[in-house]
Protein backbone atom coordinates (compact mmCIF):
# COMPACT_ATOMS: atom_id res chain seq x y z
CA UNK A 1 0.00 0.00 0.00
CA UNK A 2 1.22 3.44 -0.90
CA UNK A 3 1.53 5.88 2.05
CA UNK A 4 -0.10 8.62 -0.02
CA UNK A 5 -3.09 6.31 -0.47
CA UNK A 6 -3.18 5.68 3.28
CA UNK A 7 -3.93 9.33 4.09
CA UNK A 8 -5.78 10.61 1.01
CA UNK A 9 -8.23 7.97 -0.19
CA UNK A 10 -11.52 6.98 1.41
CA UNK A 11 -11.58 3.70 -0.56
CA UNK A 12 -10.48 0.26 0.56
CA UNK A 13 -9.42 -1.23 3.87
CA UNK A 14 -6.44 -1.04 6.21
CA UNK A 15 -5.44 -3.25 9.11
CA UNK A 16 -4.64 -2.16 12.67
CA UNK A 17 -0.89 -1.86 12.02
CA UNK A 18 -1.39 0.64 9.21
CA UNK A 19 -3.98 2.49 11.28
CA UNK A 20 -1.53 2.92 14.16
CA UNK A 21 1.23 3.89 11.70
CA UNK A 22 -1.06 6.65 10.40
CA UNK A 23 -1.77 7.82 13.95
CA UNK A 24 2.00 7.87 14.53
CA UNK A 25 2.42 10.10 11.48
CA UNK A 26 -0.12 12.56 12.91
CA UNK A 27 1.65 12.61 16.27
CA UNK A 28 5.06 13.17 14.65
CA UNK A 29 3.74 16.01 12.48
CA UNK A 30 2.11 17.59 15.55
CA UNK A 31 5.39 17.48 17.46
CA UNK A 32 7.26 19.05 14.53
CA UNK A 33 4.61 21.80 14.30
CA UNK A 34 4.95 22.48 18.05
CA UNK A 35 8.74 22.70 17.78
CA UNK A 36 8.54 25.01 14.75
CA UNK A 37 6.05 27.26 16.54
CA UNK A 38 8.41 27.44 19.51
CA UNK A 39 11.53 28.14 17.42
CA UNK A 40 9.86 30.69 15.14
CA UNK A 41 8.00 32.41 17.97
CA UNK A 42 4.61 31.93 16.34
CA UNK A 43 2.93 30.92 19.59
CA UNK A 44 0.52 33.30 21.29
CA UNK A 45 -1.49 33.29 24.50
CA UNK A 46 -5.26 32.89 24.29
CA UNK A 47 -7.80 34.68 26.45
CA UNK A 48 -8.05 31.61 28.69
CA UNK A 49 -4.29 31.65 29.31
CA UNK A 50 -3.37 28.72 27.04
CA UNK A 51 -0.83 28.93 24.26
CA UNK A 52 -1.58 28.22 20.63
CA UNK A 53 0.78 28.12 17.65
CA UNK A 54 -0.12 29.35 14.19
CA UNK A 55 1.67 26.45 12.48
CA UNK A 56 -0.07 24.03 14.86
CA UNK A 57 -3.48 25.45 13.94
CA UNK A 58 -2.78 25.11 10.21
CA UNK A 59 -1.47 21.55 10.63
CA UNK A 60 -4.48 20.58 12.74
CA UNK A 61 -6.97 21.94 10.22
CA UNK A 62 -5.17 20.23 7.33
CA UNK A 63 -5.03 16.93 9.24
CA UNK A 64 -8.80 16.67 9.64
CA UNK A 65 -9.29 15.41 6.07
CA UNK A 66 -6.44 12.92 6.38
CA UNK A 67 -7.70 11.61 9.73
CA UNK A 68 -11.18 11.04 8.29
CA UNK A 69 -9.63 9.11 5.37
CA UNK A 70 -7.65 6.95 7.79
CA UNK A 71 -10.68 6.30 10.01
CA UNK A 72 -12.95 5.50 7.04
CA UNK A 73 -10.59 2.81 5.75
CA UNK A 74 -10.29 1.28 9.20
CA UNK A 75 -14.10 1.26 9.59
CA UNK A 76 -14.27 -0.44 6.19
CA UNK A 77 -11.99 -3.18 7.52
CA UNK A 78 -14.53 -3.65 10.33
CA UNK A 79 -17.23 -3.92 7.58
CA UNK A 80 -18.88 -0.66 8.59
CA UNK A 81 -19.40 2.67 6.86
CA UNK A 82 -16.88 5.46 7.37
CA UNK A 83 -19.75 7.52 8.75
CA UNK A 84 -19.26 5.61 12.02
CA UNK A 85 -16.46 8.11 12.67
CA UNK A 86 -19.19 10.48 13.86
CA UNK A 87 -19.60 8.26 16.95
CA UNK A 88 -16.56 10.17 18.24
CA UNK A 89 -18.80 13.22 18.75
CA UNK A 90 -20.45 11.52 21.73
CA UNK A 91 -18.57 12.72 24.83
CA UNK A 92 -16.31 10.14 26.52
CA UNK A 93 -18.08 7.02 25.21
CA UNK A 94 -17.50 8.00 21.58
CA UNK A 95 -13.74 8.26 22.01
CA UNK A 96 -13.59 4.94 23.84
CA UNK A 97 -15.72 3.32 21.14
CA UNK A 98 -13.40 4.64 18.42
CA UNK A 99 -10.33 3.37 20.26
CA UNK A 100 -11.78 -0.11 20.75
CA UNK A 101 -13.31 -0.50 17.26
CA UNK A 102 -10.46 0.99 15.23
CA UNK A 103 -7.39 0.41 17.34
CA UNK A 104 -8.01 -2.86 19.17
CA UNK A 105 -10.52 -5.12 17.41
CA UNK A 106 -9.40 -7.02 14.32
CA UNK A 107 -11.04 -6.48 10.96
CA UNK A 108 -13.39 -8.71 9.04
CA UNK A 109 -11.63 -11.82 7.78
CA UNK A 110 -11.77 -12.26 4.02
CA UNK A 111 -13.19 -9.88 1.47
CA UNK A 112 -16.15 -7.68 2.33
CA UNK A 113 -18.15 -5.02 0.49
CA UNK A 114 -15.26 -2.54 0.84
CA UNK A 115 -12.54 -4.68 -0.66
CA UNK A 116 -10.16 -7.57 -0.12
CA UNK A 117 -8.72 -8.50 3.26
CA UNK A 118 -5.66 -6.27 3.86
CA UNK A 119 -3.91 -9.16 5.62
CA UNK A 120 -4.42 -11.63 2.76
Amino acid sequence: MDWKYLLTSFEGRINRAKFWAGIGIFIAIGIVAFILDSILGTRFTTASGGQVGIIGIVVTLASIYFAFALYAKRWHDRNKSGWWTLIGLIPIIGGIWLLVELGILEGTRGANQYGPDPLA
